[in-house]
């Protein structure tokens, strides 16, 4: 059964193509109805005007029929018939024409009559002993043909105003259901083409300021469902080579922090050389409380060495994304431990997160925005002394957690304010910067559903301002410090 099905899945050309279609044919259909009305009506006005002319001619017979009754003048009889024979004459040119009205079964009667009338006219000269009963029948005869002639052109008339209605009504009926059609042609055009085009342009917005969601792909089985399809191969391809950038990026962040790191390295690996060379020298007489007061110094040394290296793999490692409940305070404070080498003398961060402020967020990922934010403060305090403060506070009212990260520094320019989240846009010297860390910022943070905004006056210092969704829900259980 299913052999014989016809496949009814048109592409967009081919469904404009029938809808146009099918308004041509609407309007053809209601232009040949239009016009047989019309038709009808031009016939019917030029029968009503031979009735009219027929009516006119049955009162002049029955003016002079009148006359001749009452002078008995032979003049006004051959006038009477005369007129008689004209309106035989018009009976016989219109009757070609009646037989297709609704009158034609009237037609015959109305021809008898006016022949019964002639015959009695004509009769009524004739017969001086039987006058009174002839004029009697010939005023009978009159009154039914004049009933009979404005009953013809009543009729008529009446019918031409039926069809008239008819054709209103008809063309009203034909305006609403070519509106009706119209408003669902546009419907269609509105669902299958403008509202698409729409949702990819706002779409590519959302792609350009770092949100890789695809789009629904509907089973439309047209150029805007392969349109989505091609769209959304386009998105994925893009989100990877975003996160090669995103680690291409953090690859080049390890390089600016390496040499930092390796100096914090130096210290507990030479504290660690220095109490290994006091015990290897004093080992036979060394006091036992001296010698676990050493090993104790360098298995302390060994961890905080540890913590470096490992911050760095945490770091450095790539994963998926994922959300979990963390709290803040560890992602600011692991942040600034890498960063802490990069930060001249002279320059203070100040940490003001709260403690007990849990978030449902990407550890590595947000670790990421404050060292690319943190960075690009230390950079922007040209000339120590400097300050950069990480603040973090609950909207309760939206449900928001506001992070704020703000320095000293020299400030961005009014008109580059609106450009500093555009990928490859920088406002740093050539070969200083990529001008990608801000543009992964805004995408890290659009991936937690959150927003991220800049305030800054140039000479005067720089403030971020981050807004990341808060569920208290999500709050753990920690001892207070």
């Amino acid at each position: 059964m299913t052999a014989w099905k016809i496949n009814l899945h048109l592409n967009i050309r081919q469904k404009v193509a029938v809808g146009l279609t099918a308004c041509i044919l609407a309007i053809g259909f209601i232009g040949g109805l239009s016009y047989n009305y019309l038709r009808q009506i031009e016939t019917k006005q030029h029968f009503v005007e031979i009735a009219d002319d027929l009516s006119n001619t049955i009162l002049e017979i029955r003016r002079y029929e009148k006359n001749y009754l009452l002078y008995g003048s032979a003049e006004d009889w051959q006038e009477n018939r005369r007129y008689i024979q004209l309106g035989l004459e018009t009976l016989d040119k219109i009757a070609p024409e009646v037989k297709y009205l609704k009158i034609a079964p009237q037609f015959p009667l109305f021809r008898e009559e006016f022949l019964a009338y002639s015959r009695l006219m004509e009769e009524l000269p004739k017969s001086a002993a039987s006058r009174s009963r002839v004029e009697e029948q010939l005023r009978e005869r009159g009154k039914t043909l004049v009933e009979l002639s404005l009953h013809l052109v009543k009729f008529e008339r009446q019918r031409i105003l039926e069809i008239i209605n008819t054709l209103k009504t008809q063309l009203l009926s034909s305006m609403l259901v070519f509106l009706g059609f119209m408003g669902f042609f546009v419907l269609i055009v509105s669902r299958k083409i403008i509202r698409p085009l729409r949702v990819i342009e706002d779409t590519t917005l959302r792609i350009a300021q770092g949100n890789f969601r695809p789009l629904p792909v509907l089973d439309t089985r047209d150029e805007t469902q392969r349109v989505v399809e091609a769209f959304n191969r386009m998105v994925a391809e893009l989100e990877k080579r975003q996160d090669q950038l995103v680690q291409a990026k953090k690859m080049s962040s390890l390089g600016v922090l390496t040499a930092g790191i390796a100096h914090q390295l130096n210290n507990p690996l030479n504290n660690i050389s220095t109490s290994c060379q006091i015990i290897l020298e004093d080992l036979d007489q060394c006091d036992r409380e001296l010698l676990k007061k050493m090993l104790t110094n360098v298995e302390q040394e060994v961890y905080r060495a540890r913590d470096i290296v490992k911050g760095l793999l945490e770091f450095s490692r790539e994963r998926d994304f994922e959300l979990k409940p963390i709290p803040l305070e560890d992602v600011v404070n692991r942040s600034i431990r890498l960063i802490s080498s990069q930060v001249p003398p002279g320059i203070d961060i100040v940490q003001e997160v709260p403690w007990d402020l849990v978030l449902k967020i990407d550890a590595q990922r947000l670790q990421e925005v404050f060292l690319n934010l943190l960075m690009n403060a230390v950079q922007a305090i040209k000339e120590p002394p400097g300050e950069i403060k990480i603040a973090a506070q609950v909207d309760a009212g939206n449900r928001q957690a506001v992070i704020t990260i703000e320095d000293t520094g020299v400030g961005i320019p009014r008109e580059e304010i609106d450009r500093v989240f555009d990928p490859f846009f920088t406002t740093k010297e050539v070969g200083a910067g990529t001008g990608l860390g801000l543009s992964i910022v805004y995408g890290i943070i659009e991936k937690h559903q959150g927003s991220i905004t800049v305030e800054s006056k140039e000479g005067e210092g720089t403030r971020f301002v981050i807004r990341l969704p808060y569920n208290s829900l999500d709050k753990e259980k920690r001892p207070s410090p």
